[in-house]
């Protein structure tokens, strides 16, 4: 599958009944743990987070939106907090992980780029996996879900496994 038009462009306020309408969409909500909109007013706002608007395809249709935080963490360590969107199955969450690794690495600084994903995201576990990172461990039980609790799994890329990874990339055998 070719690599799909994709890019990132920060979040305006007026983005955001687009941000809440993809976050309580039947097909995100048992894999996120949704934000009241004054979360996410904070985000577009506050230095330490980053709040862009996924947007792709030959138009560059808004599909969804991702979070970094941590941006201005002094120890270097950036989160990938939150990556919703609309059309699943077309290489564009693997291209968003791609350019937000990208950023966190050579545009933030960051030492470590971590993450935390529901075990039953099976799906997102195997794109992380497939991308670089890798899994450091799991808080059992500690989101409340419609139907119980559900465990999250922490991973982790670090600076030099980035570099490895793109060096890699750029010359395979």
């Amino acid at each position: 599958m070719p690599a799909p038009f994709v890019r990132l462009r920060p979040t305006m306020l007026t983005d955001l009944d687009f941000v809440i309408s993809v976050e309580q969409d039947a097909a995100n909500r048992p894999f996120i743990t949704p934000w009241e909109r004054t979360q996410h007013e904070g985000a577009v706002r506050f230095p330490d987070f980053r709040h862009f608007i996924v947007e792709a395809g030959p138009e560059y249709a808004s599909n969804g939106f991702v979070i970094l935080q941590g941006c201005r963490n002094p120890h270097g360590s950036v989160e990938l907090k939150r990556i919703v969107l609309q059309n699943k199955g077309q290489g564009l969450g693997r291209a968003c992980v791609r350019l937000l690794a990208q950023m966190a690495f050579r545009d933030l600084g960051a030492h470590r780029f971590w993450l935390d994903v529901k075990s039953k995201n099976t799906r997102a576990q195997a794109l992380y996996r497939s991308e670089g990172f890798v899994e450091e461990g799991r808080l059992r039980d500690s989101v409340k879900t419609d139907d119980g609790y559900d465990s999250l799994i922490v991973m982790s890329m670090l600076e030099h496994e980035y570099e490895a990874l793109c060096a890699a990339r750029a010359n395979p055998q």
